[in-house]
């Protein structure tokens, strides 16, 4: 059995680090946002080599300062946590251990403090901090929208890499080496920047027939660019109309198109019967 001060003490101490709901909540998530922005600026800078020259050691110091607060932040965390398998397990909980490993890692690997920047994707908890959950539910018919159409753009990614395939390679025996198109996958490489429009301009097809070609890529590479647009908002107009309507069923007409909330037909004005929506 937990003592009842150390039960008190870790509500209290809960309520202040996952609760949003209270003054003492809101400061912390607040100044824990502010903490975050600075060590991912301090990494920022540290990647500059004027500044890294000059103040170098105040970045590191910094670092480290950031690093063992963020330690501490997660650990409490843990202790708190009702189910602290289940929070270190869920994707905050990742996030969290993965924006203290760099700097610790980096006493064996040089250059591994640079992944810190994976500490402003601590910044999603703005979302709950001001309130804004509703576009969460935004965010989550996005990602049904693109889970729905995968198969889709899986295809169709399929697709376009069999093109640039033989693009390239068509592109490669009609240039060849003299012009820049040095090897097949060099071609692929120049296909794949065309085709996307990118256009580079390390490599540019010097012939009338190679140029007839290329010119065909580009016009082709618009209308490939508008196709996975059009499946995910094909997917996400699905999503939202799931949301907005329900199946429940007109006795007087059979029509199945309501709002959520209808508790009258919009067809014939029949009143709903809601207890076959699970026929």
């Amino acid at each position: 059995m937990e003592d009842k001060p150390l039960a008190k003490w870790r509500e209290d101490l809960g309520n202040v680090i996952f609760g949003v709901d209270t003054f003492s909540g809101r400061l912390f998530d607040v100044l824990l946002l502010l903490a975050i922005v600075l060590s991912v600026v301090a990494v920022m800078l540290e990647s500059v080599v004027p500044i890294a020259e000059e103040y170098g050691l105040y970045l590191h110091i910094a670092e480290w300062f950031f690093t063992i607060l963020f330690t501490f932040e997660y650990a409490a965390r843990l202790i708190v946590a009702r189910k602290p398998t289940k929070y270190a397990r869920s994707f905050f909980g990742l996030v969290d251990l993965l924006s203290i490993l760099p700097t610790y890692l980096s006493l064996v690997f040089s250059g591994a403090q640079m992944l810190l920047v994976i500490r402003s994707i601590r910044l999603l908890r703005i979302f709950r901090i001001l309130k804004l959950v509703r576009f969460l539910g935004e965010a989550s018919q996005l990602m049904e929208a693109l889970r729905s159409s995968r198969a889709k753009i899986t295809v169709f990614i399929g697709g376009v890499f069999i093109l640039v395939v033989v693009m390239g390679s068509l592109m490669y025996l009609i240039e060849g080496g003299d012009n820049g198109f040095t090897s097949i996958p060099r071609s692929i490489y120049w296909a794949i920047v065309t085709l996307t429009t990118v256009g580079y301009g390390d490599i540019a097809p010097q012939t009338v027939l190679g140029q007839f070609v290329a010119s065909g890529i580009m016009i082709l590479g618009y209308g490939i660019i508008a196709v996975p647009t059009g499946i995910v908002t094909s997917e996400m107009t699905k999503a939202k109309y799931k949301v907005k309507h329900t199946e429940v069923y007109c006795p007087g007409c059979n029509n199945r198109d309501h709002d959520k909330n209808a508790d009258y037909c919009k067809i014939c004005g029949t009143s709903l019967d809601r207890i076959n929506n699970s026929d």
